[in-house]
């Protein structure tokens, strides 16, 4: 079984000089930040799933937009929490030594920049930059609203529901005049090659891997830590729950990230 000895594990982590963070949903989940997973996660009727995808935007470009709209809108009122700012905090103190620590990361909210990490690697994109699907153009953005016509749009009440906005209406290419869709990576694209391939130089050459609110199911990001672990180098989970990979790995830490990571990554 894994340790939760944090004393041990601070040993570990005061010898690290290479330290990978990956994370996953239940870190902004402590931020107040919608999951859409489980009981209860849904958008009016629908389940992340049926909307983020090349299908669905392209069945009914309208209805996924309001979904990414109010996602944006969403992380207006949303701030870093306490496990963000440790790992800020943390990559900040170990890079003045002359060590690493890299944060890669499944969540698109952009709250670990927010906290102050800096060059996080985000594997399934960002709310906050748009692609072009005629030049494929991708810029930051961050327009409230994105276009005018999602402007009171996208409140997750299936009573709210109004007709959809015709396409010429939507997000548009400011180059091109293409239509633009969220940069973001949706079930059944791959992940970008370039992206991919720095998160696994990372992860091939960390000394400690410690892994924040991830269930550890989606690939190939689940496959990261496990990987680390075969060749013997320490892992750290930090979740509220056990998880498929938990007994992979050298120690388990249950309970809240925003109450653990603090006392894990204090400066030593």
């Amino acid at each position: 079984m894994p340790s939760s000895d944090m004393a041990k594990f601070r040993e570990l982590y005061k010898k690290s000089k290479k330290v990978v963070v990956l994370t996953g949903a239940g870190v902004s989940a402590e931020s107040g930040v919608p999951t859409f997973r489980g009981s209860g996660g849904l958008w009016r009727t629908y389940r992340s799933q049926d909307l983020a995808s090349p299908d669905a935007f392209f069945r009914d470009p309208s209805l996924v937009w309001e979904f990414y709209h109010y996602r944006r809108e969403v992380m207006a009122t949303k701030n870093p929490n306490a496990a963000h700012i440790a790992i800020a905090g943390a990559q900040e103190f170990l890079r003045d030594k002359g060590y690493q620590l890299d944060v890669i990361t499944q969540n698109i909210d952009e709250l670990h920049r927010a906290a102050g990490t800096k060059d996080v690697i985000e594997l399934h994109g960002s709310l906050f930059r748009t692609a072009c699907l005629k030049c494929k153009d991708v810029r930051v953005n961050r327009d409230s609203p994105i276009c005018e016509a999602l402007r009171g749009r996208g409140a997750p009440d299936p009573k709210n529901k109004l007709k959809s906005i015709p396409e010429k209406l939507l997000p548009h290419c400011l180059s091109c005049g293409g239509m633009l869709r969220p940069d973001v990576v949706w079930f059944g694209e791959s992940l970008d090659e370039d992206v991919l391939f720095k998160a696994n130089e990372l992860i091939s050459n960390c000394d400690l891997c410690i892994v924040v609110g991830t269930s550890s199911v989606v690939y190939p990001a689940a496959m990261f830590a496990p990987s680390v672990a075969s060749r013997g180098v320490p892992v750290a989970e930090f979740n509220m729950e056990i998880t498929p990979t938990t007994d992979r790995f050298g120690f388990h830490f249950n309970g809240p990230c925003g109450e653990s990571l603090p006392i894990a990554l204090a400066p030593y």
